[in-house]
């Protein structure tokens, strides 16, 4: 089973005209203010997943601030999960730094998504603010039992839209916040898996944390797989596209290229999800 752990979908009326949502949400406007941005609906990802020989993907929306926004958007990804039960997965999407945060995420849960993400801060890191926004959000995953999945980047490197100045000690500062969550940190966690190797405290501390692959190819040479297995293991990778931004096989060829064992490749593109998800 081939699970895609992030994807991206839109309702119709943002996709047939972004532009009047850019005014009162900058973050949305960072990410998709070029054309060149692209978006994918419910039945376009499952026609996809079909040329690309994916079972399962898991869907999401985006963090709007606007309640009625970030209400219409998790109806449309829990529309799509009913429409398509065997194929998709639904999370809930918020930002919690909004008040309406806990309550939509516990509506969504009660509706069907099993899980919360992804959850981004695109215009700061996660500082200590941030953290405490996360308090209510982490509560309400852990009484479900449910991943949180988390955008993170890496802190060097070139710029792209969507880097956020987050550090990895603000990341590991996350992961040590909430250690009874399941944490999934998008993008490689911004490498925080090679710490791993350290000998004392942090395996301790990333028990419950995940990696996901979203825009691996755009970010890391395809030897980041073998390095990630060998620092983290590879029962805390998780397949991910970051769909419609890249499509499946091009991360199918570059795990070709790492020429890891059947049985590890296996875990990453969808084992690992399915037992956290509980597939």
């Amino acid at each position: 089973m081939i699970i895609d752990f992030h994807t991206h979908i839109f309702p119709p009326n943002i996709r047939s005209d972004r532009t009047p949502y850019f005014d009162s949400e900058p973050a949305f406007e960072l990410l998709y203010g070029s054309a060149k941005s692209r978006m994918s609906g419910a039945d376009d990802i499952v026609a996809e997943m079909d040329n690309q020989q994916v079972d399962v993907s898991v869907i999401f929306g985006f963090p709007w601030s606007n309640p009625d926004t970030v209400q219409m958007h998790n109806d449309y990804v829990m529309e799509a999960v009913q429409r398509h039960p065997k194929r998709l997965v639904g999370f809930c999407c918020v930002d919690p730094i909004c008040e309406h945060a806990p309550a939509e995420a516990e509506r969504g849960l009660a509706n069907g998504m099993v899980g919360i993400g992804e959850l981004a801060f695109y215009g700061a890191g996660i500082d200590e603010a941030v953290l405490a926004s996360l308090e209510p959000i982490m509560a309400i995953a852990r009484k479900h039992m449910c991943p949180v999945l988390i955008h993170t980047n890496e802190p060097i490197g070139h710029v792209y839209p969507g880097k956020s100045p987050i550090s990895l000690k603000q990341i590991y500062a996350l992961v040590k916040r909430f250690p009874d969550n399941q944490v999934v940190l998008a993008h490689w966690g911004g490498g925080a898996f090679f710490f791993n190797l350290l000998k004392k405290e942090v395996k301790d501390q990333f028990a419950n944390t995940y990696f996901d692959t979203a825009a691996s190819p755009f970010l890391y040479d395809p030897a980041v797989y073998a390095v990630a297995v060998q620092s983290i293991g590879a029962h805390k990778i998780l397949f991910g596209s970051d769909y419609p931004l890249l499509k499946p096989k091009r991360y199918f060829k570059e795990l070709d290229q790492c020429h890891l064992p059947p049985d590890t490749i296996a875990r990453i593109c969808g084992l690992n999800a399915a037992n956290l998800l509980r597939l």
